[in-house]
């Protein structure tokens, strides 16, 4: 059955996911309306919504109460719009004219242009899963001034009432859950920083404000956007509630060249009727299947480097290191920054991607080929879009940086940013990584970037296109050397998680969500991430006791417990390392190896809430296999906790642990498990269950 439904006699379209649906129509005016977006409706139900009408109350509101599918200015619309140009003779409202569709089994895509400007609009939807994605493209004649090209735009139902989910955070505290009451008037949510970012993350969620993790409506979207980005929620005092997004934000605008066609990122948007927890498996299925480019692949264990070294690399100390993690369990080693050019700390050399002579005086293949020796993939430490200004690349081509004429160039973290919308800038970065990964036999980039955009110019070229040009520069880079390299993976990092969104999934294997290995601070990142993306992308470390970011100790146990819930890897100072710890990281290591399918490809189901529960539990179902990891943070002496009751099995069913008791399905969903987790400081414990 087709995904995509016509009716051309009430001008209206329906897809269908398998637990929702989505319908807009063309008014008399060929304005495209948002008719529903929630339970599933058949094609004639969607008709009969369309069908209602609420009069204006009065001449300062805009009249009914469909809104626009892609809000633009014209006509009596007072909200945001998504769509804002301004043609060369200072017109700025823009009418539409259908000009035709076309739709497959699983797409659509309507065309528009305005009725009297040469400008064409196509609004795309796709269905993946659960998922809507949608986008825009526009195409012009001549010269048109883009002030915003948002992605797309939804509306809530009508409900009582009105809560956003999002998240705030900073670097190495990022993915912050916060539920909050939408207030009246307009909520706008951005990056203003050239990243994705850590203060916010490009999606948000919508309930009435009655949906707990278990159950609920919720409506939830989010950007495929690796760059600056703004959503904007706006709730009215009438009630009604919709969103826009996509990406850029205020005051940033550029133009479209004639014959051009200018593309936006999908904003992709996710109905559920089974909560937040529900929400989030369904985000993860869509990810694993449709975004992720490997996903059915198992993600080693990675052992890097810097923890142990800092800047103090060379051939005889990461060789050494090599053999320690080897050992342990690791399958993956990288070497993170400071092997190359004068990098011997922040301030210089970043740019100069050619092996330090005197740390490696034989290059990088000495060092590679013994990691190779072990069984274990080479890895490096990347940051291609950055340069020191004290090195040899820059130098040579100061004018590659982002800069704006007669300003000041800031530095942070001692560089600056280059302009990867130059081709050739872009082309410098492709050739050397290319190069690099290509004669030493690289298998795994832990490609970086470490500061926001500032002075984000490019004299004499529209300065409002580099916000964008440089991120799909970027896109292109990983997409090209996944193609010409396809062994080669890659973990995408800014400085922790501050790029983290679907664009830069569809790329990358795997997110290092946080600089801070602290594992309690870990558990609320690790929370907040898995809201959208899975288990299977988020890479985490168990690093030295006290931890190096927060000075907080923790037993080994838990540092792994806590690592165990994601891509686990290795980041410690081994050679310090007593032999009951190395002895005891090395079980360890082999435990996530039994457990790993099920955490990385399996269902997520969130027991408790960190910022609520001293006592926190995530459960990973997958097949007839079970895995429950459990934490708890110091708390007072003897205070009791609640079991975590446990989902997503069988009621009917038996489980049984590894110590040979059976557990009936309907005990473990109702009383959930009985894990002693002695004394009141940090415990914690895996819990794998087989049905039987």
């Amino acid at each position: 059955m087709s995904l995509v439904e016509h009716d051309p006699a009430h001008r209206l379209w329906l897809l269908r996911t398998p637990e929702s649906t989505y319908a807009f129509r063309l008014d008399a005016d060929d304005r495209p309306r948002h008719v529903h977006w929630g339970p599933p409706l058949t094609l004639a139900q969607a008709t009969q919504v369309a069908a209602r009408r609420n009069p204006a109350d009065s001449s300062f509101d805009e009249p009914g109460d469909e809104r626009q599918e892609l809000p633009v200015e014209g006509g009596a619309f007072f909200g945001v719009a998504a769509l804002a140009v301004r043609y060369e003779d200072g017109t700025s409202a823009l009418e539409w004219r259908y000009t035709g569709h076309t739709a497959t089994e699983d797409s659509l895509v309507v065309r528009l242009a305005d009725r009297h400007y040469p400008l064409e609009l196509s609004l795309h939807y796709r269905v993946r899963g659960d998922v809507v994605e949608r986008w825009t493209s526009l195409r012009a004649d001549e010269p048109v001034a883009l002030l915003r090209t948002d992605s797309a735009s939804w509306t809530l139902p009508r409900r009582d009432g009105a809560r956003l989910t999002r998240t705030a955070g900073a670097w190495s505290a990022e993915y912050g859950v916060r539920r909050e009451t939408l207030p009246v008037g307009e909520t706008t949510l951005t990056s203003r920083r050239g990243v994705s970012s850590h203060q916010v993350d490009p999606w948000v969620m919508l309930d009435a404000g009655d949906a707990t993790e278990t159950a609920g409506e919720v409506w939830s979207t989010a950007l495929a956007w690796s760059g600056s980005w703004r959503i904007t929620v706006e709730r009215t005092h009438t009630g009604r509630v919709t969103w826009s997004g996509g990406f850029g934000h205020e005051n940033v605008t550029w133009t479209l060249r004639p014959g051009e066609t200018w593309e936006t990122p999908v904003f992709a948007g996710l109905y559920a009727a089974d909560g937040f927890g529900g929400t989030s498996r369904r985000w993860h299925a869509y990810v694993r299947e449709f975004v992720q480019p490997h996903p059915g692949e198992l993600r080693p264990i990675v052992y890097n480097s810097w923890e142990a070294t800092g800047w103090d690399v060379d051939e005889r100390t990461e060789t050494a290191l090599a053999d320690a993690a080897a050992r342990l369990g690791a399958e993956l080693f990288v070497m993170d920054d400071g092997w190359f050019g004068e990098r011997t700390g922040d301030t210089a050399g970043l740019g100069d991607w050619t092996a330090n002579e005197q740390r490696f005086p034989n290059g990088l293949r000495p060092l590679v080929d013994a990691v190779h020796a072990h069984g274990m993939k080479f890895g490096l430490w990347v940051e291609p879009e950055m340069v020191n200004p004290d090195s040899d690349l820059y130098r040579a081509h100061p004018d590659w940086v982002l800069h704006m004429a007669n300003r000041s160039r800031t530095t942070l973290r001692n560089q600056l940013v280059l302009n990867f919308a130059r081709p050739e800038v872009a082309d410098w970065a492709h050739k050397w990584l290319d190069r690099l990964v290509g004669e030493h036999g690289v298998d795994y980039l832990k490609w970086d970037m470490n500061r926001a955009f500032t002075e984000a110019g490019w004299p004499g070229e529209d300065a409002g296109r580099v916000w964008v040009d440089h991120v799909r520069a970027v896109h292109a880079i990983l997409d090209r050397l996944r193609a010409d390299h396809p062994d080669l993976r890659i973990q995408g990092c800014a400085g922790g998680g501050g790029r983290t969104d679907l664009g830069i999934l569809a790329r990358t294997d795997e997110i290092w969500a946080s600089d801070n290995t602290d594992a309690a601070d870990r558990i609320t990142i690790q929370h907040g991430y898995g809201q959208i993306y899975p288990a299977g992308t988020m890479s985490a470390w168990v690093t030295d006791s006290p931890n190096p970011t927060t000075g907080r100790e923790a037993p080994l146990s838990f540092r792994f417990h806590v690592a165990m819930a994601g891509v686990l890897g290795l980041g410690g100072d081994l050679p310090r390392w007593s032999t009951r710890e190395l002895d005891e990281a090395a079980s360890l290591v082999a435990l996530y190896k039994e457990i790993r399918p099920v955490v990385q490809h399996g269902e997520l189901y969130r027991l408790a809430d960190p910022a609520t529960s001293a006592l926190t539990a995530v459960q990973y179902v997958l097949d007839r296999e079970v895995v429950v990891i459990l934490w708890r943070r110091p708390t007072e002496f003897a205070r009791p906790f609640t079991p975590p009751r446990l989902a997503g099995l069988d009621p009917a069913g038996r489980y049984q642990d590894r110590d040979g008791v059976v557990h009936d399905g309907a005990v473990l969903l109702s009383h959930g498990l009985g894990v002693e987790l002695p004394g009141s400081g940090y415990a914690s414990a895996v819990v794998r269950l087989t049905r039987v």
